[in-house]
């Protein structure tokens, strides 16, 4: 466990390739020593229109991340609590510590929609172009199997939420 402060307040680190991506201030809603859950808004200046969705300031996350497992998953809804749907990251599993949740973002993402009509597999090409099957194959096998998992779930009849119960 970490010794984040007590009101819960903590930062998300994003790592990627061993350099810090992205830094932003959260608040942790419970951590039950495997899985942490924290919300945040938007965090990036600006619009981020994918085609598919687009996050913009307002937004608010809640992240899942898993100390045992190689994605997070992240509840997407506008400030007004309308669901927009599940961005889920492949990583490496979580680190929890001081007041940072650490994660290393390995390439390969998945975008299930609010209605789950769309369940659209992300940047399998720059996964590739990563060269992560080459410096560490047991890895980018873990995050193939993690990509395959979430997908499979996805189109599940219970969708992501048996996860995030």
């Amino acid at each position: 466990m970490s010794t984040a402060s007590p009101d819960g307040a903590l930062t998300v680190v994003l790592l990627k390739a061993g350099r810090t991506k992205l830094r932003y201030p959260a608040v942790r809603i419970a951590d039950d020593g495997t899985r942490v859950t924290v919300r945040a808004p938007w965090a990036v200046p600006g619009v981020r229109d994918f085609g598919f969705v687009r996050f913009e300031p307002g937004d608010v996350f809640t992240e899942h991340y898993w100390r045992d497992a190689w994605f997070s998953v992240k509840e997407v809804r506008t400030g007004a609590g309308e669901l927009k749907g599940w961005y889920c990251d492949i990583t490496r599993p979580a680190v929890v510590r001081d007041a940072e949740l650490v994660v290393e973002d390995l390439d390969l993402d998945l975008w299930v929609s609010a209605d789950r009509s769309a369940v659209l597999r992300l940047d399998e090409d720059e996964f590739a172009a990563s060269g992560l099957a080459g410096r560490d194959p047991e890895a980018a096998r873990a995050a193939e199997r993690a990509l395959d998992e979430l997908e499979r779930l996805a189109r599940s009849a219970d969708g992501l939420a048996p996860l995030l119960a």
